[in-house]
């Protein structure tokens, strides 16, 4: 059985290959509390949409996987 922060992983690892492709990429930094931290590297970082792709893709993929997900933001 995976913990959660092996799930958090794989479900990145997943999403990976479709944010690399647009030129950036979303990094795992720490689960706290409900909470999932990530960093927004390349063009993630500085790209308008990027909160959608934050919000829309990656935390309903981790929500969907991870029912002890309840947020996900940059840091």
């Amino acid at each position: 059985m995976q913990t959660v922060h092996e799930k958090i992983e794989t479900v990145l690892q997943e999403l990976r290959p479709a944010i690399n492709r647009d030129g950036g990429d979303v990094v795992f930094v720490r689960f706290e509390e409900g909470i999932v931290y990530v960093r927004l590297q390349g063009a993630c970082a500085t790209c308008p949409a990027s909160f959608f792709t934050l919000k829309m893709g990656v935390e309903e993929a981790l929500k969907r996987v991870c029912p002890e997900v309840m947020d996900v933001v940059p840091v």
